[in-house]
């Protein structure tokens, strides 16, 4: 049992956002007694690197292998059959408060406008729709979709804008009570991209089925660099996965995971669960979050790990429970290419503060002008 209790106006407030007080008592029920902890995040079985033919780098698209990935991924998106999923859920707490999609990065443009961009330039040249789905949390849906109204949908036909909930849960203190903020507030959150299968197939997917949609090409709203390509929705095809993952060169400063043998298992695992002798040279390559589904995935439930993950709020640490959508190649066939991390074909831009969105800026600009971008709509 929750040992803080919901007040009504709490609950009321809750409901519309798909919060299960049953899962979070039961979360809260496992932490308490020692079964979800930070330690228990940890890999306990052998952890070794992928073999080399494991990981395969982007053909180049003059290739015999670059054309017919172009041409299949090509016809994928002129028959209507390429959706974008966009997460959207994370707040842009060190960019000062707000939603992060909102956020300018080249002039009117926002995180969130890119993205959508990206979708109505593809669909220009190409001729098939491409819709794009926003997955948001409790903290970004309204702000959101008051600001793609705002600047007009950035071009883009509403209708093929679909923003729609993630799941919502409330963090806890280290001592397992609710975290309420300074003012007595609960502190409800969005538990992590893992939430994209149960949030897709109550939300959504019933519109992709519709529209015919095969491909859907997952990416965080602030790396704009992951701009839909028909080589990688081709590769994607091609390889014969159910689900592909971008990966980048690990440069060693990189916070987070990437691909690696598990008990002889080859999946996505997360820094996190990394225990501390690791040796972080060993991971090769860094997950940029960027993933492709075939759309059977999304008709299907998989048993996701729960993780303890801390955060600091208003000064005092915090603890959420989240899934990860990395661990989906734990359970399904998938593929994994390496893409540029640097120069004009890079693909990972990754902002997480205001520092670095000033110091990537101008890459970020100028790599997009060079894909024919930002000269059609600044």
């Amino acid at each position: 049992m929750l040992d803080m209790p919901l007040t009504a106006q709490e609950t009321e407030r809750l409901t519309p956002f798909f919060f299960d007080h049953k899962l979070q008592e039961r979360l809260c029920g496992q932490f308490a007694a020692g079964q979800l902890s930070l330690e228990t995040n940890l890999i306990h079985g052998e952890i070794t690197p992928p073999g080399p033919a494991m990981i395969r780098d982007i053909p180049d698209d003059q290739s015999p292998e670059g054309r017919a990935a172009h041409r299949a991924g090509a016809s994928v998106v002129e028959g209507g059959r390429l959706a974008l999923l966009i997460l959207n859920g994370g707040m842009a707490t060190r960019f000062g408060g707000g939603a992060k999609g909102i956020v300018s990065v080249e002039g009117k443009l926002s995180f969130l406008g890119l993205k959508v961009t990206a979708a109505r330039l593809l669909s220009r040249r190409y001729g098939g729709e491409v819709p794009v789905y926003l997955m948001n949390s409790m903290a970004t849906h309204e702000a959101s979709i008051r600001h793609l109204s705002e600047h007009g949908h950035f071009g883009y036909d509403p209708a093929l804008i679909r923003p729609f909930l993630q799941n919502t849960l409330l963090r806890i203190t280290p001592d397992g009570m609710l975290f309420r903020h300074a003012n007595g507030t609960i502190s409800p959150y969005g538990p992590g991209h893992g939430d994209i299968v149960e949030a897709v197939a109550r939300s959504v997917l019933s519109d992709m089925q519709a529209r015919g949609i095969d491909v859907i090409q997952m990416s965080n709203v602030d790396n704009v660099l992951a701009t839909p390509d028909p080589l990688l929705v081709g590769l994607h095809l091609l390889d014969g996965a159910e689900m592909t993952v971008e990966v980048v060169r690990n440069t060693g400063t990189d916070v987070g995971g990437g691909p690696l043998m598990v008990d002889g298992n080859f999946q996505i695992v997360e820094g996190f669960r990394l225990p501390p002798a690791f040796d972080f040279t060993a991971l090769s390559d860094f997950n940029a979050n960027t993933f492709y589904f075939s759309r059977a995935c999304f008709h299907r439930h998989y048993d996701l790990s729960w993780f303890v993950v801390a955060k600091h709020v208003e000064g005092r640490q915090a603890l959420q429970f989240e899934r990860l959508a990395g661990q989906l190649s734990a359970f399904l066939p998938w593929s994994c290419r390496r893409v540029q991390r640097d120069g004009p074909g890079s693909r990972f831009s990754p902002i997480k503060d205001r520092p670095s969105l000033e110091c990537d800026r101008m890459r970020i600009s100028t790599t997009l002008r060079d894909r024919g971008f930002l000269s059609e709509v600044l």
